[in-house]
């Protein structure tokens, strides 16, 4: 997509259908080096997306997997030593080869070890970074939020985006909230677009925040413009959720219709349900 969009004007309805059929026809391998509490669902969630899982985060093999696969996601929860070194290969795999990459900086901020690791990963240039608010502060030097959960709401974190932007060669900052907001550069400057879709279950169940992580990064295998393609995963999932708990009965009932939700939505719907619009940041 060419970057020509106004302040207000909506996301293009047929872009999105575009993205979900090319995920669908594509297929893309997308390798998750991410935390223990949520492999398993982070694969479903791709599965049901329409993507292909690989969990692999072996030292000596995470750079090798990540020179053939589609994209590649990078996600802090549980850092254990051999996950790290195996997630600066995997980073540097992906600058050499110019594969997309996504960093989630899980809790990046609060705690030391992640927060110097997430700092470090920088310099390879990730394509997305997804986090909440604080994450992306934290990032750029904050205090980060209470652990994972945010202390901060998603336009706070506009100047630490726009660092990652013009400092680290970040494509696109989705920032995680009650809107989210996919902030890139454009022919405009700096803009943002607003999701204002989802559902407080996606708090309430774990891998909610981490497997949109890994459905950015299978849009941004099969979407050539990062910015389009993080709004086009954000999209997806935060509309499969409003799905989801229009029919469920609470968290666990929750969880499993959003695999069904994000398996039988198809690019019509997510086209006609989507309400998303770009508000220029203010420089």
């Amino acid at each position: 997509m060419t970057h020509t969009v106004a302040p207000g004007s909506p996301f293009p309805s047929d872009h999105l259908s575009t993205a979900l059929a090319d995920l669908r026809l594509q297929r893309p391998l997308v390798q998750c080096l991410t935390n223990a509490v949520v492999i398993n669902f982070t694969a479903n969630a791709l599965l049901a997306a329409g993507a292909a899982p690989a969990m692999t985060d072996i030292v000596g093999e995470s750079c090798d997997f990540a020179r053939i696969a589609d994209a590649v996601l990078i996600n802090l929860g549980t850092p254990t030593p051999e996950q790290r070194e195996a997630m600066v290969e995997a980073a540097a795999a992906c600058q050499e080869t110019g594969a997309p990459w996504v960093l989630d900086p899980v809790a990046v901020g609060s705690l030391p070890i992640r927060t110097q690791l997430a700092r470090d990963l920088l310099q390879y240039n990730p394509t997305v970074v997804r986090g909440n608010a604080s994450e992306v502060i934290g990032l750029c030097g904050g205090a980060g939020g209470r652990g994972t959960d945010t202390t901060d709401q998603p336009g706070d974190a506009l100047d630490a985006a726009r660092t990652l932007l013009t400092d680290h060669g970040v494509q696109a900052v989705a920032i995680s909230g009650e809107v989210d907001l996919i902030v890139g550069a454009t022919d405009h400057g700096e803009v943002a677009w607003h999701v204002p879709h989802g559902h407080r279950y996606l708090t309430q169940v774990t891998g909610g925040g981490c497997a949109l992580g890994a459905v950015i990064a299978a849009s941004l295998a099969v979407q050539a413009d990062p910015v389009e393609a993080a709004v086009a995963g954000s999209v997806l999932w935060e509309v499969a959720a409003e799905r989801a708990a229009a029919r469920a009965n609470g968290p666990g009932s929750f969880a499993v219709e959003l695999l069904d939700q994000l398996n039988s939505l198809t690019p019509e719907a997510l086209a006609s349900q989507a309400a998303v619009t770009c508000a220029e940041v203010a420089l």
